[in-house]
């Protein structure tokens, strides 16, 4: 059984989280039917009213929202309370079209560090904790969502923030930081850095809290390898709550969402449709106690499924499985649904011979896809080049159904993220 930061809530027996998200589910849709107009407009077209929400199955009745109602309702339209009720804005990192911004209250800071804090919690920190931030902050919920929530924990805070990586190493290894906040891909660089430094028995870290982007259970063990750690991986988005809407325990068998404060779905991507316990699918996220900017049954485009059976931890709120792609961070390539998590794991299971660093660029030559994957070789490869690249395009072609044209380049010749890594760059759409 594990540690908690708020037992009589992460322990609560699934009726009474029922009826609890019930009430709350109850209280929020006459708030947004009352207070944003879009929700409105859409409940009258649908038909439905508050009064018509008498159990948690009629959610289904509720229209769904999208990344695109952010960009169009931007930036104030989605807010149910008063702008000047709202004390802090977040944004999406995203580069392409309108930026996501969500509005926070004060209310919606203080559940967001209760999120986090369980999280740190159940990762094994507490009080005596050191935890170092390498989030970027701003308006990326990643740095300041980790630093509230290890304030509140009552956890000292480095809020080193990203990049300066080898100033990042000797303050872990100066300050003894027990955990470490900051993205996969970046982790993995600091893990590389780590062991040219020679400085890995210096560290005193214990876990890493990693989340942000695609990673994979092989680069789950890289990382833990490189930096002697236990990772764990998180699941946020700013437009529900940042870092700490679902998160890993000791036993790393999903991720518990916190339901107290949201309700989960998995749908149909396709039809829309509500799937039983258990189906694999998309999943659905609606805030049932967010003050400032409620997402209603919100697509998250995530792939994947949930667990209801209770956690060996003792917690009892569902857990959503790693998911499996984004629906739309998957690539169609020549007719073929390509997911760049399938093409990590091929590169880390040749993790002698390359380096997980990697990019792939799809582009468009007389009306046929081209597709190609950018590998750094691994420092320690002394072997034949071409046959390691045959090797890879024949383990990638098995993986993917598709062959991809693979480019061996020197180690470390593709540029290093120290936020989210930029693994695909897609041309096609300039062509069209």
């Amino acid at each position: 059984m594990g540690n908690y930061f708020q037992p009589e809530i992460e322990t609560m027996q699934r009726d009474d989280i029922k009826k609890h998200q019930l009430d709350k589910l109850r209280w929020q849709v006459k708030r947004v039917y009352e207070n944003v107009p879009m929700y409105k407009e859409r409940m009258d077209d649908a038909g439905v009213k508050p009064k018509d929400i008498k159990s948690l199955s009629d959610i289904s009745k509720l229209p769904f929202t999208t990344k695109q109602d952010l960009r169009d309702y931007y930036p104030f339209q989605l807010l149910a309370v008063h702008k000047r009720d709202i004390v802090r804005i977040h944004a999406s990192s995203g580069t392409t079209g309108k930026q996501v911004v969500a509005g926070y209250t004060r209310k919606d800071l203080e559940m967001w560090s209760d999120a986090f804090a369980r999280m740190l919690v159940a990762t094994g920190g507490d009080t005596k904790s050191i935890v170092q931030v390498a989030y970027g902050y701003g308006l990326f919920t990643g740095g300041l969502g980790a630093h509230q929530g290890a304030e509140r924990l009552g956890a000292m805070v480095v809020p080193i923030s990203s990049g300066n990586t080898e100033r990042q190493i000797r303050f872990m290894c100066d300050l003894g930081s027990t955990h470490l906040c900051c993205t996969p891909s970046y982790a993995m660089y600091l893990g590389e850095t780590v062991k040219e430094m020679g400085v890995k028995n210096q560290l005193k870290l214990k876990a890493g809290i990693f989340g942000a982007e695609p990673w994979t259970e092989e680069m789950r063990k890289k990382i833990e390898e490189a930096l002697g750690i236990k990772a764990y991986d998180i699941y946020g988005l700013t437009e529900i709550m940042g870092p700490g809407v679902a998160y890993e325990c000791e036993y790393q068998n999903g991720m518990h969402i916190c339901e107290d404060m949201v309700i989960a779905e998995i749908i149909d991507p396709d039809t829309g449709e509500t799937l039983p316990e258990g189906s694999f699918g998309e999943l659905v996220l609606t805030t049932i106690a967010k003050e400032g900017q409620p997402m209603m049954r919100y697509r998250t485009r995530d792939l994947c499924q949930l667990n209801y059976e209770p956690c060996a931890c003792g917690r009892t709120h569902v857990r959503m499985m790693k998911p499996a792609g984004r629906t739309d961070d998957m690539l169609i390539i020549r007719g073929v649904n390509v997911f760049p998590s399938q093409i990590e794991e091929v590169l880390l299971r040749n993790s002698i011979e390359v380096s997980p660093n990697y990019q792939i660029v799809v582009d468009r030559v007389n009306n046929t896809d081209t597709f190609d994957i950018n590998v750094e070789l691994s420092p320690r490869f002394t072997g034949d080049v071409e046959a390691e690249k045959h090797k890879l395009q024949v383990q990638l072609r098995s993986a993917l159904g598709i062959g991809a044209k693979v480019h061996l380049l020197r180690p470390k010749s593709i540029e290093r993220s120290e936020g989210k890594a930029k693994r695909v760059i897609d041309n096609r759409n300039l062509r069209d």
